[in-house]
Formats: structure tokens, sequence, C-alpha cells
């Protein structure tokens, strides 16, 4: 079967719509979460085509199809990522300066979103797993912690020039 789009997300149901649902998951990494064309394999072994018309990156919960209480949907596997909770305005413009220069794609969250390891942060930076962002937060005394997470988007690097 060839899947075209996406038939909504498993948040947008209610809990009386989600009830009684059988999920097959379609496991997916950053990387082919915004692929429009691939093969994929549930966790039952079922194949499917995707070849998605609009062009958009898929998104943990997304239904790629639905027979019934039979559904299948993206299952965003965990990124290695370096979360980062500067202390200060000043400490948080030098990494993201740094950081920057390495063209690493960041992703930002605010105080309500909750990181193992950085409790009471007033800001977090997340990157995907460096070894050299580590040695260079570690070596400059940057508050981070190493974390397996299932990122709502995938990292994507930025068009840029210099």
């Amino acid at each position: 079967m060839i899947v075209e789009s996406v038939l909504g997300n498993l948040d947008e149901l209610t809990e009386d719509e989600r009830a009684g649902l059988h999920l097959e998951r379609v496991p997916l990494e950053g990387p082919a979460l915004r692929q429009r064309v691939q093969r994929v394999t549930t966790d039952h072994g079922t194949e499917f085509g995707l070849r998605l018309a609009e062009r958009r990156e898929l998104r943990d919960g997304d239904i790629l199809h639905r027979d019934g209480r039979n559904v299948v949907v993206v299952s965003t596997l965990p990124t290695e990522v370096l979360a980062i909770a500067p202390v200060s305005v000043e400490q948080a413009a030098f990494v993201a300066h740094s950081l920057g220069n390495r063209h690493l794609p960041a992703q930002f969250f605010g105080p309500e979103v909750a990181f193992a390891g950085l409790e009471g942060h007033t800001g977090v930076m997340v990157v995907q797993y460096d070894h050299t962002a580590e040695h260079f937060l570690t070596d400059h005394g940057v508050r981070f912690a190493r974390l397996d997470r299932v990122m709502e988007l995938p990292f994507r690097h930025a068009e840029h020039t210099h």
C-alpha cells in the first residue's frame, strides 16, 4: 500500500475516540521524519510505501492509515541530545554563538518543559549529541545533560551563506 497523506494525529482524537484502537507503530528517527518518499515497516511487520504529496515533517502520533479500529501511526524514536541550561544571559549568548559557529541545529524550550537533570532551569537549548560540543560545555562549566529524548520536531540545518 502507498500512503499519500497524513490523516491527522492521535493528539487530535478524544479519549473516547482513542479507546479501543489497535495501534501499529512505524518507528522513525529524525532524518526519516523529513523524507516524503520512503518504505517503512510497522512494529507488526507490515510494509508501507510513503509518497506524501504535502511537504511536511512527520510527527510522533501522525496517522498514516486507518481501517476501522486498526490505526498505523508514526512513532518517533528518541534522539541522543545535549540539553544545555545556561545560568545567565551572557553564558547563553556565549554558548549559542560558539555552538552556532559549529552549525549545530538547535531547539529552544522555556522553563515549563522538564528535562531530567536540569531541574529549575530558566530555559534550555537542545542540540543533537556531539562529542566536541560536550567537551566544550564541560571545559566552560556550562550546565548540561546528555539525554535520549523524543523530539517533537526533527533537527534540521538552516540554509545560510557566509
